[in-house]
């Protein structure tokens, strides 16, 4: 248990020691030295959202959203601490050498527990898909495994972007996202909640936008009333950057700087990603902000960095630089990789046996492409393998592998002086020419991603609609005129319309951003080394006009629990290899720790992994979702013919439900319960080939 009380004594010790001038200055995200009282320089601005991001090489895991699709948090746990080892060991060496440059801290601003509420947001990648129960428990344990849970920090995580926020991009800076009070505490804040009281997550970030009228980095509502008043947080709340400069500047609520960050700062917006806070003097000279409210904000910045073990050492000091891209490390990435990827379809044609082919076609723009492996937020990884290396790799001198990059991944032609689609006639030459295709096609972190980093064509990171680009649709449609069988891998980081895959080719595999190694995962899992699990954490829209507008933040219409129209692809689907039933199941100790138990069996040939869920809905509330909602899920390993018992606790709040003023009730007594390998819906039913969850019937 970590003694905070201990750490906030030393922080107000060696705080009151300062000037206000040196008070104000760590305030910043680039906090300088102060020599005198040997308070060294620090950057608060660090990344590891898969992985230590952007300070050097580094052990690159799946994209959060991929990370989501194992739907094991034991699994996200483990990649937690994996990356908080690395973490340390690089700030032991680099503050070793004096380096205390930018992305080189303790401090790291992950996770992303916004809610994917709508496939076009560029950032949803960011996250852990559209459902507050699931990004929760993986939120939960990502954070646990980065911070550990002894008495020092091993690194300090952050909830971010607190809250209501999922785009668009481009309207960030000036937008108002208005929710109601039910979707609040429905959909936009448990993840923050669970991460505040469970994870004891040590930093919030807030929002570039304004929610309900208030901009989110200055929100009397969020930050004073919910997180620290309700929430009781003890942490230290960060803005996002350069989100303060948008309080004049953009959403028009204050006149100048000064009263900008006399409004963060009143609201306690301790720490500033941006330059703002260099007025903080000016403000305090003009009468807008009081000592006592820069000397709070530093207490809590230099609480956390004494709970780091910045000024007294820490037991992780001593961790060493060699365990970076360790052995253990790169399998661990793998294994990651290799219960994120979902197949989507397969007609039999999967897996492929290499002993059976003379040639294979590799085809595609992210076939060879390393950007679509990554996302953004990445580090640097000392060898990547695409799907083409991962390929030949597995096949070696055994089969032919032709490749033809086929088209650009968004532009009308590759060459700038060739005709449009200058690459298909060569991609339908090597599908003639080829037993079978490997069609590699979808998006990377620059045509979906976060406003000014993406070099989007289309709109500041955010997609338009839920099309691949022409050029990539043009290409798929020619293959499907040669009549080779194909297999389609998708490396993408959100929603896609697949309807051309899903009615020409035998089997689609959705693979997202699955990491530096991720061709390597691929190609083991198209030649069948181990037999696809992961699971849908978003809805797979048939037809974004479906979707409500881009700006309405209301949940009516959106993810799976408030779908009106039948999905391409559910919330929670994918296929395997092999094949399980749900042989059993039952919920027991409704009047204390709720739980249930479910007997898996597997009834094929071969090791599968399953995921077991469990979805609830009142039959008496008008307050409950409109579909069964996720409220427990397990990962379960079955050999051959094999039955194994399970035990999924559920949620405190599972027999709530959330009224129109935001309140937990208990409203009925009566729920409908299911449990199996997909949700209950005729959709998921009909995709898993009839196969249904067991229904139960659950009374308090």
């Amino acid at each position: 248990m970590r003694n905070r009380k201990l750490a906030r004594e030393k922080a107000e010790a060696l705080v009151a020691q300062m000037s206000l001038e040196e008070k104000a200055s760590q305030l910043r995200y680039d906090a300088p030295a102060i020599k005198r009282l040997g308070v060294p320089a620090y950057n608060w601005w660090n990344e590891a959202l898969h992985g230590v991001a952007r300070a050097g090489t580094a052990t690159s895991f799946p994209q959060a959203i991929g990370m989501a699709a194992t739907f094991d948090d034991e699994l996200i746990r483990e990649v937690g601490e994996t990356i908080s080892k690395e973490g340390r060991a690089m700030h032991n060496a680099y503050s070793g050498e004096g380096d205390r440059d930018i992305y080189k801290g303790l401090t790291y601003w992950s996770p992303n527990v916004d809610i994917f509420r709508d496939p076009r947001w560029g950032r949803g990648h960011e996250t852990y898909g559209e459902d507050p129960y699931l990004t929760s428990r993986l939120g939960v344990a990502f954070v646990k495994g980065l911070q550990g849970e002894g008495e020092d920090l091993k690194v300090a995580a952050c909830a971010k972007h607190f809250a209501v926020h999922s785009g668009p991009e481009d309207l960030r800076h000036e937008f108002n996202a208005i929710a109601t009070k039910k979707d609040m505490r429905e959909t936009y804040l448990p993840s923050f909640e669970a991460l505040v009281k469970e994870a004891e997550v040590e930093a919030v970030m807030g929002a570039y936008n304004r929610t309900n009228g208030e901009p989110c980095c200055g929100s009397h509502t969020l930050i004073k009333g919910i997180l620290r008043g309700e929430w009781e947080f003890g942490g230290h709340f960060v803005s996002d950057c350069w989100a303060i400069r948008d309080f004049h500047e953009n959403h028009k609520i204050t006149k100048d700087v000064k009263e900008s960050v006399a409004l963060a700062l009143e609201a306690g917006c301790d720490l500033n990603c941006g330059n703002s806070y260099l007025h903080l003097l000016n403000a305090y000279e003009h009468g807008l902000v009081k000592e006592e409210d820069i000397t709070r904000s530093a207490v809590r910045l230099f609480t956390t960095r004494f709970l780091l073990g910045l000024f007294d050492g820490s037991k992780y000091d001593d961790i060493p630089y060699t365990v970076v891209e360790s052995k253990e490390h790169l399998e661990l990435a793998e294994k990651v990789a290799r219960k994120s990827m979902i197949m989507l379809k397969n007609d039999g044609l999967l897996p492929l046996d290499k002993d059976k082919l003379g040639t294979i076609g590799v085809i595609g723009p992210n076939a060879n492409n390393r950007a679509s492996l990554i996302g953004n937020y990445h580090g640097t990884s000392s060898e990547y393998i695409t799907v083409l290396e991962g390929i030949k790799r597995y096949v070696g001198d055994d089969v032919r592998v032709l490749y033809s990059e086929g088209s650009h991944l968004y532009k009308d032609k590759v060459e700038a002086l060739a005709f449009p689609d200058d690459r298909i006639s060569e991609a339908k030459i090597v599908a003639k020419n080829s037993d079978v295709v490997i069609l590699c096609v979808g998006l990377d972190a620059t045509l979906e991603g976060e406003e000014g980093d993406a070099s989007n064509p289309y709109d500041a990171g955010d997609k338009m609609d839920l099309l691949l680009p022409g050029s990539q649709i043009r290409l798929m449609e020619a293959i499907v005129e040669t009549g080779t069988p194909v297999v389609l891998c998708l490396l993408v980081g959100s929603s896609i319309d697949m309807s051309i895959a899903k009615e020409n080719f035998g089997a689609v595999l959705q693979l997202w951003y699955p990491g530096a190694r991720g061709g390597k995962v691929a190609a083991e899992l198209i030649f069948g080394e181990f037999s696809p699990s992961g699971k849908l954490p978003i809805t797979f829209y048939e037809d974004i006009a479906y979707v409500p507008d881009f700006t309405d933040y209301s949940m009516k219409g959106r993810t799976y629990r408030y779908l009106e129209h039948k999905p391409q692809y559910p919330f929670g689907f994918g296929l395997t290899y092999g094949k399980a039933e749900m042989v059993l199941a039952s919920v027991e100790d409704l009047d204390k720790e709720a739980y249930v138990t479910a007997k898996a069996k597997n009834v094929s040939g071969i090791e599968i992994d399953e995921v077991v869920q469990v979805y609830i809905k009142s039959e008496t509330s008008k307050f409950a979702t409109i579909h069964p909602k996720l409220c427990g899920f397990k990962r379960v390993t079955l050999a051959p013919g094999e039955e194994k018992d399970v035990k999924i606790n559920l949620d405190k709040r599972t027999f709530v439900v959330v009224n129109d003023e935001g309140e937990y009730i208990v409203d009925g007594n009566e729920f409908k319960m299911y449990v199996g390998f997909s949700q209950p819906s005729p959709c998921s039913v009909e995709l898993m080939d009839g196969v249904k969850p067991l229904e139960l019937q659950v009374k308090l």
